[in-house]
């Protein structure tokens, strides 16, 4: 015999958790407007109504930041479908069963309309009226103002938000699953606010609702009660009157606080906080405020014809509080320690060990610049430096060196200089005190400030106050801090000079690391076949080509394939493009199927052809007119291209692409040059601009 099935039914906490709760709400909801309900059952859900309001008003008071409670939007649609859903059941109670009585549609329209009003529906009709004007001309009408305004800045503020993620990633300050949380929030944020948007305009109707349905309900009940239960005028007014007021009140309760539950979210900065702890601190936490308050009170408390009770009583508590928060002591100031006596010079003679080594990378500041670095006061730049360390080590593919700091005063007191092995590359001003505000190239204003532009990239920006931060965000700017524009110099300057960061020590620790996993590979290859100091060459020129050395296998692969047939660092550094093509292109094109280039008309390619066959330095044979004119016909094609959003490709033949590479690497920075046989074969080109004579 097959054992028996037993059915059981799911418990609510089951329920909650497969998500099944909030569809079957809705849907109960819903069918709250069609199924008529019993008293019994209204008074529970007008009593789970008015809980609810209460628990979102909680929860929002509590919440540490709005986007904590990013559900709020959808629970504010449903406390208002649900609290219209009960308006339409207990209207249908009321204009059937009014005429039983003031009991008729549940205690708690009941009570609403006898303990809260005193049975008198005229004062009902005073308070319903006075609780809508305050809810929807005051609270519903600032909050749905806010909730605009929040979206529309929040909205305008996204890309300058963007941007600075972008830049603080580009700094290496922060990883790329950190940037992609921190953009996830910046989007989150954005959602947020323009669902509030929407569903401050639900509050706004539901007011306009309430009213509607107390003027419908009080004129349908005189004409039921006095038309089809034979009731005279004074009795249906009084009772369909106190039911429809008690079930105004009982909605509009619920109403009132979730409207001020919008205007509590609305109106909280994006930061974490403890609102109640804020208020309490930013509002009682002046002693002085609370000295001239009691003052004031204490004189409106002893003028004649005052209620002196009342003013001195406050003046007393105020007094009381202001004493109370004096109380607690000033933090005293540790004792200075007594200078210490400067030691003797050394009586020794000067050896090798006080020839110092010139630095591979130094960074300089003036005076005013050391909190940046010092721990003490709160200096994130060592964090900061070791961030674009780390990224651009991860980039490049070998381990940049230490970044040396020192303070130089013979620098300006806010500037600072960047040294690559004791030659100054880079230099520039910065303000502590202030934040820099970058224009991307697109903003909806502009700010006050000190103009300058940015030290990496020479963008136009502003030197802000930290007030305004919220504001430039706003009209478009990447606003940064101090630290992040320094370390944003650094890591550009030292991208760009990487290949003179690579020396024979740094080669030697790529090898052996390639060893541990391939150790055939190098074998054959170093030092039997290939001295080091040629493949220092090869390495130095990718990335003197923006090329990174991560895949160091393919490369050795490549410089061991093609090195018994020639050891010059030109012809193995084209055979290793070749072999990296692949990477080269995704790093420029990213995955887009088609390359857009910048082609050589053949005329000026066959006159280039020669001219590097009479000698071979860098277009030896043109005309210096030519040479000119050829560099700015590349840089304005460069430019229209970049400005479309696409990279600027100059597409030649292999034995003239290392030439022109060198040639135009200064005059048109962000220039690729890659020739015919780097691109590979799953890659389209797509021809968008000719050079010529």
């Amino acid at each position: 015999m097959a054992d028996s099935a037993t059915f059981k039914m799911p418990s609510l906490q089951t329920v909650l958790r497969s998500g099944l709760g909030v569809p079957v709400g809705l849907l109960a909801i819903l069918a709250m407007v069609i199924v008529p309900l019993p008293p019994l059952l209204l008074d529970v859900l007008f009593t789970f109504n008015i809980a609810l309001s209460i628990v979102v008003v909680m929860a929002v008071f509590y919440v540490a930041r709005p986007l904590e409670f990013g559900v709020f939007p959808t629970v504010l649609l449903l406390a208002t479908l649900l609290r219209l859903a009960l308006n339409v059941a207990s209207t249908r109670v009321v204009l059937m069963h009014g005429h039983q009585g003031p009991g008729a549609a549940g205690h708690v329209i009941e009570s609403f309309g006898q303990f809260v009003i005193g049975g008198n529906y005229v004062v009902g009709v005073v308070v319903f009226v006075i609780l809508t004007i305050v809810n929807f001309v005051v609270v519903t009408k600032g909050a749905g103002r806010i909730s605009e305004v929040s979206a529309r800045f929040t909205l305008d503020a996204m890309p300058g938000k963007q941007m600075a993620i972008d830049a603080d990633l580009n700094a290496g300050l922060i990883t790329q699953d950190e940037a992609r949380k921190r953009r996830s929030e910046v989007r989150i944020e954005a959602d947020f606010y323009g669902s509030m948007d929407g569903a401050s305009k639900f509050v706004r109707g539901d007011a306009t609702a309430g009213i509607l349905i107390l003027l419908i309900n009080m004129i349908g009940g005189l004409a039921i009660g006095a038309m089809m239960h034979d009731m005279s005028f004074g009795d249906a007014a009084r009772n369909y009157a106190l039911l429809t007021i008690g079930d105004g009140l009982v909605a509009q309760l619920p109403a009132l606080l979730l409207s001020t539950a919008v205007a509590l979210i609305v109106t909280r900065m994006s930061g974490e906080q403890d609102m109640g702890g804020e208020v309490a601190r930013q509002l009682f936490g002046r002693p002085k405020a609370l000295w001239i308050a009691t003052g004031l009170l204490g004189v409106m408390g002893v003028v004649p014809g005052m209620p002196n009770v009342a003013f001195l009583a406050m003046a007393a508590a105020c007094g009381g509080l202001a004493w109370w928060r004096s109380r607690k002591p000033a933090p005293q100031a540790a004792p200075e320690a007594p200078p210490t006596p400067l030691p003797p010079p050394e009586a020794r003679e000067i050896t090798w060990d006080d020839v110092r080594p010139v630095d591979a990378i130094a960074l300089e500041v003036g005076y005013r610049l050391v909190p940046l670095v010092d721990a003490r006061e709160s200096g994130d730049l060592l964090a900061r430096i070791r961030g674009v360390r780390r990224k651009l080590s991860q980039e490049l593919g070998f381990l940049v060196q230490t970044v040396h700091i020192r303070d130089n005063l013979e620098l300006a007191p806010n500037a600072y200089r960047i040294n690559l092995a004791g030659v100054t590359v880079g230099e520039g001003l910065v303000h502590v005190d202030r934040e820099l505000a970058i224009n991307p190239g697109r903003v909806f204003g502009t700010v006050n400030g000190l103009a300058t532009r940015d030290p990496a990239f020479g963008m136009e920006a502003v030197w802000i106050e930290p007030a305004v931060r919220e504001h430039a965000q706003t009209l478009g700017y990447t606003v940064v801090d101090p630290g992040t524009v320094v370390a944003t110099h650094l890591s550009h300057v030292v991208s760009q000079h990487a290949h003179e960061l690579l020396g024979h020590e740094e080669v030697q620790q790529l090898v052996n690391t390639l060893a541990k996993t391939a150790p055939k590979l190098v074998e054959e290859l170093v030092p039997k076949t290939l001295p080091l100091s040629v493949v220092v060459r090869v390495l130095q020129g990718l990335l003197a080509e923006r090329v990174p050395i991560r895949n160091m296998r393919v490369i050795v692969e490549t410089l061991a394939e093609h090195a018994l047939r020639s050891q010059d660092p030109t012809v193995l550094l084209a055979q290793v493009r070749v072999a990296l093509g692949r990477q080269i292109v995704q790093d420029i094109a990213g995955l887009a199927e088609e390359v857009p280039v910048i082609t050589i008309e053949p005329e000026l390619e066959q006159l280039l052809q020669g001219s590097g066959q009479s000698g071979g330095a860098v277009t030896p044979g043109l005309e210096p007119g030519l040479a000119e004119r050829l560099q700015r016909q590349v840089l304005e094609a460069a430019r229209r291209v970049e400005t479309a959003g696409e990279p600027a490709v100059l597409l030649a033949p292999p034995t003239l692409r290392a030439t022109l590479s060198r040639f135009l690497r200064a005059g048109v920075p962000g220039l690729h040059v890659l020739a015919w046989n780097e691109i590979p074969d799953n890659r389209r080109v797509r021809l968008v601009a000719a050079i010529g004579r």
